[in-house]
C-alpha cells in the first residue's frame, strides 16, 4: 500500500487536529500576553506573558465550540456559496465552455505549455493584487481550460489554486502578513519589497515549471495522471474545438461576469474597508443579473443553483471545522502559551539558523492559526524583539514569518479558502497532497535561500 493511500480526508484530519488541540488545553499551562489597542486592533505587548488559571475544555465544551467556529467562518462560507451560484449560471448557459473552446481553438493546442505558464502567472497576479478568497469565482475557468488542453483536474488546481496560493503567500504587498508586520514593527508599509518580489517571482516560476512538468508526464503516459478518474462532468468540452462559437448571449453574460470582477478589483484598490462580505455582495448581484439575462427558465436557474450549492456543501462544512480549531485555542487560553514557547525555543540559536527556525515554527503554527493576520498579531510582537536579540532585523523576522505562513498554505487543511478552491476543482485533498507536497519542499528550499541571503546582506 502506497503512502498516499493512507492520507485521511481533510474532515478526518481536522477532527484529529481538534482533538489534539483540545487535549493541549489540559496538557499546556494557560497563559496570556497583555494587549493594547493600536489603530483599532489589539496588539500583544512583548515580554508581558504570564500564566493564568487553566481553562481546559471538556468533551461537551469542545463540541459546543463548533457553532462558534461556523459563526466565525460565515464570511468565507458565504463567498464560496455566492461564487458557486454565479458560476452555475455561466456553466448552465455554456458561456465559459464556448469561450474556452474558441480561445483554445484560435491559439492552437500546440501552444498548451505556453498557455499553462501564462495562466499560472495570471492566477499568481490575482493572488498578489486581489487577495485569496476574493478570487474564488475564477477557479472553475482554469478547470475548463486545462481539461481542453488535455490536462486533468489536479493540473487545473495546480495552475489556479497553486499559482494563487504561492503568489499570495509570498506577495511583496500582502497586507495580512507583511502589512500587519510592518505596522507592528513601525516600518514603512511594504518597505524592502525588492527581496519579496524576487522570492514571489521565483516561486511562481517554479510553480509554472512544476505544472508544465506534470503536463508532459500526462502527455507521455495518461497512467501518470493523479486526477484521471475524477468527475469532469460540466467542465469538459462537449464537442470538437473547431465547432465552438461565442454567441451574442455568451458575450453579454461574459461582459456581466467581467464587470463583476472589475467591481471587486476597484473595491480592493480604491475603497477603504472593502472586505470579503463586499465581494460576496457583488457576486450575488452579478448572479441576479446573469439569471435575468441568461434566457433560462426559473426552474433551470433554481436547479443550477441548488446543484452548485450541493457541490460546495462539503467544502463549507470543512471550513467551519477549520475555524473551530482557533476557537478552542482561545477558550483554552493556550494560543499565547504556544507563541511564547516558540520564542523560547528559538532563543540562543545562531543567527542564520534562527531565521530558518523562525519560519519552521511559523509553519507549524499555521496549521493551528491559518489566518495570516491573526498569526501576525499573535506572534510578531514577540518574534520581532526576539529577532533583534538574535541579530535579525525586524524586516528579516517578518520575512521569516511570511515564508512560514505562506508556503505551508499549499497543504494546510485548516485553510478554508484552500479547501473551498480544491472543492470547486473537484480535487480530493489526498490527491492534492500527492501533487503539492514535493513542490512545497522545493519552494521552502527556495525561500530559505532567500532568508539566508537576507541575513547575509543585513536586509532592512
Amino acid at each position: 500500500m502506497k503512502w498516499y493511500s493512507r492520507i485521511p480526508s481533510p474532515l478526518i484530519m481536522l477532527f484529529l487536529i481538534i482533538l489534539v488541540v483540545a487535549a493541549m488545553t489540559w496538557l499546556l499551562p494557560a497563559g496570556l500576553y497583555e494587549r493594547i489597542e493600536v489603530n483599532g486592533r489589539l496588539r500583544v505587548v512583548p515580554g508581558s506573558y504570564g500564566e493564568v488559571e487553566s481553562t481546559p475544555l471538556s468533551i461537551f465544551e469542545v463540541f459546543k465550540t463548533f457553532p462558534d467556529g461556523y459563526k466565525r467562518a460565515t464570511p468565507i462560507i458565504f463567498i464560496c456559496l455566492a461564487s458557486a451560484l454565479m458560476f452555475s449560471l455561466l456553466e448552465r448557459t455554456r458561456t465559459i465552455e464556448n469561450a474556452v473552446g474558441r480561445i483554445v481553438h484560435l491559439m492552437g493546442q500546440n501552444r498548451a505549455e505556453l498557455l499553462l505558464v501564462l495562466l499560472t502567472f495570471v492566477y499568481g497576479m490575482l493572488g498578489v493584487m486581489v487577495g485569496y478568497e476574493n478570487n474564488i469565482a475564477t477557479i472553475p475557468i482554469a478547470a475548463i481550460v486545462v481539461l481542453a488542453l488535455g490536462g486533468d483536474l489536479v493540473l487545473a488546481a495546480g495552475v489556479s489554486v497553486g499559482g494563487m496560493t504561492v503568489a499570495f503567500g509570498l506577495s511583496p504587498i500582502n497586507f495580512y502578513t507583511v502589512g500587519n508586520g510592518h505596522l507592528i514593527a513601525d516600518l514603512p508599509l511594504f518597505s524592502g519589497a525588492w527581496l519579496r518580489t524576487i522570492l514571489c517571482a521565483g516561486g511562481l516560476a517554479l510553480m509554472a515549471w512544476y505544472n508544465v512538468r506534470y503536463y508532459r508526464k500526462l502527455q507521455a503516459d495518461p497512467a501518470n495522471a493523479i486526477g484521471g478518474d475524477l468527475d469532469t462532468s460540466g467542465m469538459k468540452l462537449s464537442k470538437p474545438l473547431e465547432e465552438y462559437e461565442i454567441t451574442g448571449r455568451n458575450w453579454l453574460l461574459l461582459a456581466i461576469f467581467l464587470c463583476g470582477l472589475g467591481a471587486v478589483l476597484y473595491g480592493v484598490f480604491n475603497v477603504e474597508g472593502f472586505h470579503i462580505n463586499d465581494t460576496s455582495a457583488i457576486f450575488l448581484m452579478v448572479t441576479v443579473v446573469l439569471a435575468l439575462a441568461s434566457g433560462l427558465s426559473g426552474k433551470d436557474v433554481t436547479e443550477a443553483g441548488f446543484r452548485s450549492i450541493a457541490q460546495m456543501a462539503p467544502a463549507t462544512f470543512i471550513i467551519g471545522m477549520a475555524t473551530t480549531v482557533s476557537v478552542i485555542m482561545e477558550q483554552g487560553q493556550i494560543q499565547d502559551t504556544i507563541s511564547n514557547g516558540l520564542a523560547n525555543a528559538l532563543s540562543g540559536l545562531p543567527t542564520y539558523l534562527s531565521a530558518i527556525g523562525m519560519s519552521i515554527g511559523q509553519s507549524g503554527l499555521n496549521l493551528l492559526i491559518p489566518s495570516g493576520s491573526g498569526q501576525a498579531m499573535a506572534t510578531l510582537p514577540v518574534m520581532i524583539p526576539l529577532g533583534n536579540e538574535l541579530g535579525l532585523s525586524p524586516q528579516i523576522s517578518i520575512l521569516a514569518f511570511q515564508v512560514g505562513d505562506g508556503i505551508t498554505n499549499l497543504f494546510n487543511p485548516s485553510l478554508g479558502g484552500l479547501v473551498a478552491m480544491l472543492s470547486l476543482c473537484r480535487v480530493p485533498f489526498d490527491r492534492w497532497l500527492r501533487f503539492a507536497l514535493p513542490l512545497t519542499g522545493m519552494l521552502l528550499i527556495w525561500a530559505w535561500m532567500g532568508l539566508l541571503l537576507a541575513v547575509a546582506v543585513g536586509y532592512q
